[in-house]
Formats: C-alpha cells, sequence, structure tokens
C-alpha cells in the first residue's frame, strides 16, 4: 500500500518534471513513510513518484518506481497482488527470473511476458498503478475492479497528471482550484462525489475495473479508456447461470471461496490484524483467519458510551469465542469529536458519510500493533444485507398498486400536516419503523415517507431513499446537471429484477465511492493497509451466482453468510439487529457541535461564499434546532463541504 503520482509534461526539461514529481509524493508522505522514490525519462515527456509502504520484502530491493529487466516499462504501484506468488511460479516455468521477494516486481513480468491485457485478467488483488512504456511512449493508468484504491487524473495546462489522492495534483503547475458545481451537487445529494468526477472541474477519478491509455506520441491527446472487468457483465452472467447445487454445497462453496480470499490476504511480512465490529461481515473474515492462523490474530473494536452506538460489547464477545488477541478502545464523544477538524485533510475532497469517524479511530487504534488490518466491507452489497433493501421492497411493493395521482395527493396531505401533530397521532409508528433504521419521531419518518411515495419507479424510489438533497438545483449557486448511475433509471434496468438491481447500483456506486474510499483515506491516514476479502472479485462473481432466496430468507438478509459464520461461531452472539458504525451526529449538532456549525450555516457566510443558497440551508437547520425534524445527515453533507471549503482557503 503506497502513494503514487506521475506525470506527462511535453514543456518542460527533466529536472522540472523531478522536482514536480518529488511535490506530489511528498504530498502523499503519510501514505508511504517506509521509503520514496521518483524517476524520470531524461530524453522523453514522463516522470513517476513513489511512496512506500513496506509489506512484502522490506528490503531496498523493492523500492519503486520499479524498472523491467529490459527496461521499457516503468512502474509505480499502489496495492496488492495477492496470486503474485502464483503467478511467480507460472512466469519462472515460462523462462522468467525474479531478484525481489515482492509482487511489484510480478507485475512488471507479466506484463512483459502475456501484455498488460491479458495479466489484468489474471491479477487478483487491489491495486492502483500507472506504467510507462518508452517503447510506445504511453502511459497506461489502472484501477482494481472494485475501486479499492483510489486514482485521479487530469489535464493541467500542458501537462497531464495522476495521483492517489487530489494533494498531489494540486502541488503541479498549472493546477486549477475550480469547483465543479454539478459533482457539488451530486456530492449534497449522495454524501460523495462519485465517480468518474472529483470536486474540480477537470480532474477524474478513474472508474473501477478500467484502464486508461495517454499517448505522449499524439500530443496528450484525448486518452482511451477500457473496461477489462465490468460489473454488468458480472452480474448478467451470475443471473444466467446460476448455482445448481443444493443449498448445503452452496455455503460449502462459498465458505470455501471465502477461506481462500482470506489466506491469501494474510499473507505479510508485517505485523497483520482485523478489525472486528462483531457484525456478520467482520466476524466472518476474522472467524476464517482465526482457523487458518496458528496464533491468536490481533483484533481491533472501538467502543462508544453511546446509547444504541456501541458495537464493542458484541465483537468482545465474538473474540472470547475465536481466541484472538483482542484490544478494544472505549473513546468519550469528545475524543471522537475532536477528528471533525482533521476530516477536510484526511478526505481531500468533500465527504460526508458520518461514519468516517469510527473509522479513523479504529484505524488509528490498529496501528499501533500491526500495519495491516483486514475488513469485513463488501458483505452488505453482495449478500442483501442492508435494512434499507428490504423497506424498498416492501414499499414499493404496497405503492406501486395505488394510482400515481392518488399517491401525489396522499404524500400532499401528509406533507401538509405539522410534524408535531403527525408524532401525537402516530406516535405508535415510532418503535415499528425503527427495525429499517435507528428509532427517531414517527412524524419526521412519516414526512420522509410521503417523499418517498411519489416516486413514479423503483429505481426512482431507491435512489430517494439513498439521497439526501433531492433537488440540489436550488441549493447550488450555478448548478450544473451530472449524470451517474443512480440518476439514470435504465443504467440498472439491463438486470431484470429490483431485488437484484438495488446491491447492483450500490456496488458501482456507494461501495466504491462511500465505503471504499472512506476505509481508505482512514487507514492511510494512519499508514495502516487495510484488507477486503469479501470483495475478492472471485467472491463477487460468486455472489451473483446465488439465488436471491440464499441470500433473503426469512425474513433476513445475508442468509448464506449467516451459515458459513455459525459453523464458526454461535448464533446467539450475531443474531441481532444491524447496527452500522456511526456517531450520533443529529445530538451533537443540537449540542456541543452547535456553535461550529452556527459559524459554518451563517447566512451571511453562505452568500458571501457564493456556493450555496442560503435559505434552505437554514430552514433545515432551524428545523433540526427545534427538534421536530431530523436533518443530521442533510447539514452534515453541507457541514462538510463548509469545512473542506475552509480549509482550502
Amino acid at each position: 500500500m503506497c502513494g503514487i503520482a506521475g506525470l506527462l509534461w511535453p514543456e518542460s526539461d527533466a529536472h522540472r518534471r523531478e522536482e514536480t514529481v518529488r511535490a506530489m509524493a511528498d504530498a502523499l508522505a503519510y501514505r508511504g513513510p517506509d521509503g520514496w522514490g521518483t524517476w524520470v525519462d531524461e530524453q522523453g515527456c514522463a516522470a513517476l513518484s513513489h511512496r512506500r509502504l513496506a509489506i512484502l520484502d522490506l528490503s531496498e530491493q523493492g523500492r519503486q518506481p520499479m524498472a523491467s529487466k529490459e527496461g521499457r516499462y516503468r512502474l509505480t504501484f499502489n496495492g496488492e497482488l495477492y496470486n503474485f506468488r502464483e503467478l511467480r511460479q507460472e512466469l519462472a516455468a515460462e523462462g522468467e527470473s525474479f531478484s525481489t521477494e515482492c509482487d511489484t516486481e510480478v507485475l512488471l513480468a507479466a506484463v512483459c511476458r502475456w501484455g498488460l491485457e491479458r495479466s489484468l485478467k489474471r491479477f487478483n488483488g487491489m491495486f492502483a498503478f500507472g506504467l510507462w512504456d518508452a517503447l510506445e511512449r504511453r502511459l497506461h493508468l489502472v484501477r482494481d475492479r472494485l475501486g479499492i484504491k483510489p486514482l485521479y487524473y487530469g489535464r493541467l495546462g500542458a501537462a497531464f497528471a495522476f495521483g492517489s489522492e487530489l494533494k498531489a495534483l494540486r502541488v503541479c503547475p498549472g493546477f486549477q482550484a475550480e469547483i465543479d458545481r454539478g459533482s457539488l451537487g451530486l456530492f449534497l445529494r449522495f454524501s460523495y462525489v462519485p465517480t468518474p468526477y472529483s470536486i474540480y472541474r477537470g480532474i477524474f477519478k478513474l472508474p473501477p475495473g478500467h484502464h486508461l491509455i495517454v499517448e505522449a506520441s499524439q500530443g496528450l491527446g484525448s486518452p482511451r479508456l477500457r473496461p477489462f472487468w465490468e460489473p454488468e457483465t458480472v452480474a448478467l452472467q451470475g443471473l444466467r447461470n446460476p448455482f445448481s447445487g443444493s443449498r448445503e454445497e452452496a455455503i460449502d462453496l462459498l465458505e470455501a471461496t471465502l477461506r481462500k480470499a482470506v489466506e491469501r490476504r494474510m499473507v505479510a511480512d508485517v505485523p497483520l490484524g482485523a478489525f472486528l465490529s462483531g457484525g456478520i461481515d467482520s466476524s466472518t473474515v476474522v472467524a476464517l483467519m482465526q482457523a487458518a492462523s496458528p496464533r491468536p490474530v490481533k483484533t481491533f473494536s472501538i467502543g462508544f458510551s453511546i446509547e444504541g452506538y456501541d458495537e464493542a460489547q458484541h465483537a468482545k464477545a465474538v473474540a472470547r469465542h475465536l481466541g484472538t488477541d483482542h484490544t478494544e478502545l472505549y473513546v468519550q464523544a469528545e475524543d471522537a469529536r475532536a477528528v471533525i477538524p482533521l476530516l477536510p485533510t484526511v478526505y481531500d475532497e468533500p465527504f460526508s458519510d458520518p461514519s468516517q469517524i469510527p473509522t479513523y479511530l479504529v484505524s488509528e487504534l490498529a496501528r499501533r500493533d500491526v500495519t495491516v488490518s483486514l475488513s469485513g466491507d463488501g458483505g452488505d452489497e453482495l449478500f442483501w444485507g442492508y435494512s434499507r433493501y428490504h423497506l424498498a421492497a416492501a414499499l414499493w411493493q404496497r405503492i406501486r398498486k395505488i394510482p400515481g395521482p392518488l399517491r401525489r395527493l396522499g404524500a400532499g396531505t401528509l406533507e401538509a400536516v405539522p410534524t408535531g401533530a403527525l408524532n401525537i397521532l402516530f406516535g405508535w409508528l415510532g418503535p415499528a419503523l425503527s427495525r429499517y433504521g435507528r428509532p427517531g419521531a414517527a412524524g419526521d419518518k412519516l414526512k420522509k415517507a410521503a417523499q418517498l411515495a411519489r416516486m413514479g419507479s423503483a429505481e426512482a424510489l431507491y435512489s430517494s431513499m439513498v439521497g439526501h438533497w433531492r433537488q440540489p438545483e436550488d441549493l447550488v449557486v450555478g448548478w450544473e446537471p451530472r449524470s451517474m448511475p443512480l440518476l439514470e433509471p435504465e443504467m440498472a434496468r439491463c438486470l431484470p429484477s429490483f431485488l437484484d438491481r438495488m446491491p447492483y447500483l450500490d456496488q458501482i456506486t456507494y461501495l466504491p465511492d462511500d465505503i471504499l474510499t472512506k476505509v481508505d483515506r482512514a487507514s492511510m491516514a494512519h499508514a495502516l493497509e487495510a484488507r477486503v476479502p469479501i470483495l475478492d472479485h472471485e467472491v463477487v462473481e460468486l455472489a451473483w451466482r446465488l439465488p436471491m432466496a440464499w441470500k433473503r430468507h426469512g425474513g433476513q438478509g445475508k442468509w448464506i453468510l449467516r451459515q458459513v459464520l455459525e459453523r464458526h461461531v454461535p448464533r446467539e452472539l450475531f443474531d441481532r439487529p444491524k447496527m452500522g458504525f456511526g456517531v450520533p451526529v443529529g445530538d451533537w449538532l443540537r449540542g456541543p457541535l452547535r456553535p461550529w456549525a452556527e459559524e459554518l450555516l451563517s447566512e451571511d457566510r453562505l452568500r458571501r461564499e457564493g456556493y450555496l443558497v442560503p435559505e434552505p440551508v437554514r430552514r433545515k437547520w432551524l428545523e433540526h434546532l427545534a427538534g421536530g425534524r431530523n436533518w443530521q445527515y442533510h447539514l452534515w453533507d453541507v457541514l462538510m463541504f463548509q469545512a473542506w471549503l475552509e480549509g482550502e482557503g
């Protein structure tokens, strides 16, 4: 795990290119504190740089940017190839020799022997890399199948630049920090800036499973973007060729596939552990790790002395059963709030998933003892784990039978009734509705349900459920429309069932741009490598072959994953409602965070900055303070943008 950067800059000399890529690498120093390197093509226009977090082959032989043996290729690589040993054996049988024990050398040898396109289909891992081909004078940028590792790129004046984070591009001459107001609108709607956009105009994220080619010989003309792994194809192939064995055989196969993915990710020359929340996903990963380890696995969890937000007790029970070397840290609310000023720098562009706070804290805890930590991310998207899937399916099944005009009339009636009156009339609904999320006032939930009832399609309903500010054109000054799958229903209708379309949409949007972004930035802020075995592409491909009835069974999601876990952990230790990994932002905004929020949300400030229309922001802020409505997520979106903007200045 490292930080990478590079550029093509025809109009500069070699010295200036080297100075620039060194500065780009320095901006990413925390991602790779164990070493650095730069390389400049003296006769050409290319330059690469690297910050190293040493995980495999800790010697100087593993330094990057690394050259291929014959000198044609030069590589700066972030991530891990988990099957590098198998590939190395195969390459050795074909005549390749190796001088290191690192996966970077294997990657280069594979490209030399098999070509890049064929090699990409063989790689199992998480990766983002820049590969310079001196013979063809081409720069290749590649990002792994699921988008576990980040990669940004763009034209900066006469140069083309790329880097693991925006920080690397900001130090380049020619960088223009112009905020893309269309991207801002998408951020306020979904709490992240979705791929391929970034918060800056003209700077993009490389989509997962894609390969970008930039031709230096053609004046850095339009780059060519090619997929090497397509989630739509994987999903359709899985649905058309479902697993044909029994349920017990499917459980066996899933366990074996997960075990292989976990064991591959336990290879490291540095201390290794795992995050453990006590939930199904992380408990499954840790159970398989412990089954494969001769020593107690180091596990880590964060506890909060806040009712409804503490999973540490469940994690401790699982750890005790499995016999792990468990470390838990209970943090006070003040400790969690102390992280907030760091978030704009850690996340580098606006990002407003509140679970970014505990993720940062558990990464900090783990780094005290290990350099690599396995995580359980991905299980919800692959095995139907989110409560919103159940809610959306049930809600659409009911409202689709009601004519549109009648639905809109009923929604309008509910919206017209004061929230307080709805709380009095329907207070008994609160406990029933809490099964689909955290407890809250019935009136607030009914108001939000009324908005959902207006939706004209299942996809629109789901997009509305996972979104926050639904009309960014009324909020962002100078807003420009931007497309993304959650806003384009036809992008998901390649799959025949709405039950499959929801997790598919999450897999191509929420997973890479929220979940994996959150984990990458929080872990790398502490020079900790996070590995996600459930997102091994072989597990993903198997998950799409499993019938929905084995994911969603008996009113529960993740049924088949539960069966795997129950072979290792008693059901009573994990069979409980999903809690999530968050903090009580809504209460904090009415309490200790109120002065900070009030300053960032002041009408004069919003009007002076010129990005957001003050009136809708102030309306939600005052309603939230009054306690009748819970606008914590909408307000957190705005606050994270405002805090990021303040840091930019």
